[in-house]
């Protein structure tokens, strides 16, 4: 007899993370103002939402000895959507330096969890790999760019534009939020026989019995 299909799964919470990582990707990419303002203000939105879920997903989801990873990584997001949610505090460096501190923390130890959770073949260990990896390198293309530069460059036609560490910057992250938006929304609708079997509660039948039953001529 099948045990009752949970209906919170691993997969929901790569859909859930997916959802949010997207509209935090649409508001950068639409919005004509990339300042840290509205960088802080986004991120900061995207932090704390994908914290919540990674709480409720290590009571829902997952076992008690493997918690510590979401647990973890949702105190780093609420540490960091508290900092960057404070209007008079928001300017370039706080951005530089909490977006960049968060994401190499946080994509640190995804990463970590997620080579840990491969030695026990673990399903969703590639796609922890794969998301903790984007972090990281998020975070260290926001080392590479200096908070204080101006650029100014020309397009015929059209006028002289100025380009800036801090729009540089923001750029990063909505490309970042897109690329994990898209990642985790693949993952999360690729269908996988062992997870589905696990969600479901179904579990493979014991074959140890039947050689035993076989020599009995299939009596048990």
């Amino acid at each position: 007899m099948s045990a009752p299909a949970r209906t919170f799964t691993v997969r929901n919470v790569q859909l859930i993370r997916a959802l949010f990582a997207a509209a935090a990707a649409v508001m950068i990419t639409f919005s004509p103002d990339h300042s840290a303002a509205v960088g802080l203000s986004v991120f900061s939105g995207f932090v704390f939402v994908s914290a919540f879920v990674l709480v409720l997903a290590a009571w829902l989801v997952l076992p008690a000895g493997s918690r510590w990873s979401y647990l973890l990584l949702a105190a780093l997001g609420f540490a960091a959507g508290m900092v960057s949610g404070i209007p008079l505090w928001r300017n370039d460096d706080l951005f530089f330096g909490v977006v960049c501190a968060w994401a190499l923390i946080s994509g640190g130890v995804e990463l970590f969890a997620g080579i840990r959770a491969r030695r026990s073949d673990d399903p969703t260990a590639r796609d922890a790999i794969t998301v903790g990896a984007f972090g990281v390198l998020l975070g260290i293309l926001l080392l590479l760019i200096p908070a204080g530069l101006v650029q100014e460059y020309s397009i015929e036609s059209a006028g002289t534009f100025e380009l800036t560490g801090i729009i540089l910057g923001v750029g990063m992250f909505g490309a970042y939020a897109a690329i994990v938006a898209v990642f985790l929304g693949i993952a999360g609708l690729t269908p996988r026989a062992k997870a589905a079997a696990e969600d479901a509660g179904i579990t493979e039948p014991d074959q140890s019995a039947a050689p035993e039953a076989a020599d009995r001529g299939g009596e048990r």
